[in-house]
């Protein structure tokens, strides 16, 4: 058994970020330190991509048991647009933001996340469980009778909804160096109803635990994956589990995720990863080891396979990303493209009636392969016949279950579409999620001066600090309207003399977290973590920080 494997009793000592990531930054020597060794951080965000961001925000403070559109076709949870999906990859696309486009702006990005997580341990998310684990599909229905109702959505197969509890709370830990979720029993999920069920069900794990769990079910399996419904191991499903593996490495220490990729890897080479057709496999049966091949070409298949796959297999995935895409895409006018999307099968007599996502998938996986080519023509059909919608500060594209319109323009969106992938395609960077898990990110950046925290009705589209000038950009913005327009700017006691510029003319001057000299209209106060700044008005503003060597 490996070393540093996690052990079943969850005995593990914590390994401070600072260790490992010092250790691992050799991984890319070249890279300037926080930029991420291009020029988003200091680009910043445009109007269309903050839209995404206050959308994400505004999902996420909806109250408990609202999922205001967010209801796609499908029915019980069951499909690919179901909550869990949308909430988990709401949270990958502030963590690509952040990381790539906002370093300094943890403020914008860790309450969102908080409250993506909640949801996530909200029953409605998890309990299509009960119904799914019991068999009866057309893949498991000779093994039905060995399948009982299964209440615990964590216990056993399932990867489709654990892994991304498990990734989720490990990037939490990760980005804001907060070990909130690594506390016993922070993953807990409970349910009772006064009307049925009996005593409270209530199943108790924490980030630890969680990926202790998941480890042995993907060791168990031979590293073939753990299945997403009773019988079904599919390689997209275990993606994820694969990044909550490598978070966990680069938060407690180890090699996990190495581990597991050498042995998923070699499990895989007897069935192949590719079918016949050049299109990525679905799916293995585990009890016949009968690999289910796309034959269909279903677009979602490859393109969240590849989007996903980019991470810890790159050279793979782009060696054969432009003959699969091929097939999906329709040329349209003005260098627009839309996604040829097959008919629902028949399935026992019975329409599948579910949520594919096929064109939010293809963007999101053209994003990651760097394909600016395909992602404009994408971006732009959505632009024009996806009806783009714009609320409370928040963009989306609202769901449309028909196929085309009056001048066969396609116009079929889902909420995982219209709500998140768009958004995380025009966010993400190429090869985002692969420089996310192989180039660590320092944890001397928590040192660092940044917008700790930021007020819910500020936009911020501009947050980082440039080390080798010394100095904190960010640029706010109160989208005119009444803002309480706060930010803390924090870690500022052991940087010394600073001043602070506002649309390029001086605002106030001070030392370390004390604010001396200052305009008239400036407000900055101290407070408990830092400086207070309240920004005028309602319009945006640009600010600069220098310190002073």
């Amino acid at each position: 058994m490996r070393t540093d494997a996690p052990r079943r009793d969850d005995g593990q000592a914590k390994t401070s970020q600072a260790t490992v990531r010092k250790d691992e930054s050799m991984n890319n020597p070249g890279e300037p330190r926080r930029t991420g060794g291009s020029p988003h951080p200091a680009a910043g965000l445009d109007r269309l991509q903050i839209g995404h961001l206050r959308h994400f925000a505004n999902l996420s403070r909806q109250p408990p048991n609202q999922w205001d559109l967010m209801k796609g076709k499908g029915y019980g949870q069951e499909d690919f647009g179901g909550y869990r999906f949308q909430l988990a990859y709401m949270a990958y696309a502030l963590a690509l933001t952040h990381r790539h486009r906002l370093p300094a702006a943890p403020g914008v990005f860790k309450p969102i996340f908080e409250r993506l997580i909640g949801k996530m341990l909200l029953p409605e998310v998890w309990m299509y469980w009960r119904d799914v684990s019991r068999g009866g599909s057309i893949f498991n229905a000779h093994l039905s009778s060995l399948y009982v109702e299964q209440w615990d959505p964590v216990i056993r197969d399932n990867i489709m909804y654990s892994a991304y509890l498990q990734s989720m709370a490990l990037m939490y830990h990760y980005l804001f160096d907060d070990d909130r979720y690594a506390q016993p029993g922070a993953l807990t999920l409970r349910f009772w109803s006064y009307f049925w069920g009996g005593e409270e069900k209530r199943f108790v794990y924490d980030e630890k635990s969680l990926n202790a769990h998941l480890y042995w079910q993907m060791v168990e399996s031979g590293y073939l994956g753990v299945a997403c419904e009773p019988n079904c191991t599919f390689q997209i499903c275990n993606q994820p589990a694969i990044l909550g593996f490598r978070l966990h490495d680069l938060v407690y220490g180890g090699s996990i995720a190495t581990d597991v990729v050498s042995g998923y890897e070699q499990a895989w080479k007897d069935f192949g990863r590719i079918g016949d057709n050049g299109h990525y496999n679905i799916m293995l049966a585990q009890d016949t080891k009968v690999v289910r091949p796309n034959n269909g070409k279903a677009v979602w298949v490859d393109a969240w396979c590849g989007a996903l796959m980019n991470m810890w297999n790159r050279d793979f995935v782009h060696a054969h990303y432009a003959g699969q895409a091929k097939d999906f895409l329709k040329p349209g006018s003005d260098g627009e493209f839309s996604v040829i999307t097959g008919e629902r099968p028949l399935v026992m007599g019975q329409t599948i009636v579910s949520d594919s996502c096929d064109f939010g998938w293809m963007a999101a996986w053209a994003s990651e392969m760097g394909d600016d080519t395909t992602l404009r023509g994408l971006l732009k059909h959505a632009d024009r016949h996806m009806s783009p919608r714009w609320s409370d500060g928040g963009l989306h594209y609202p769901r449309n279950d028909a196929a085309t319109d009056a001048d066969g323009n396609a116009t079929m969106i889902e909420p995982m579409s219209g709500n998140v992938l768009v958004g995380y395609a025009r966010l993400n960077i190429p090869d985002g999620l692969w420089r996310f898990y192989n180039e660590p990110w320092d944890a001397s950046r928590f040192a660092e001066p940044a917008l700790t925290r930021v007020s819910d009705d500020l936009d911020v589209s501009k947050a980082w600090f440039d080390a080798v000038s010394n100095r904190l950009e960010f640029s706010l913005d109160g989208r005119g309207v009444a803002s309480d327009g706060e930010v803390v700017l924090g870690n500022l006691r052991s940087r010394g003399r600073w001043s602070l510029h506002r649309d390029g003319m001086e605002i106030a001057r001070g030392e370390s977290d004390l604010p001396g000299k200052a305009n008239g209209d400036v407000d900055l106060q101290q407070c408990k973590d830092g400086l207070l700044l309240r920004h005028p008005g309602s319009g945006p503003g640009a600010y600069v920080m220098t310190f002073e060597e």
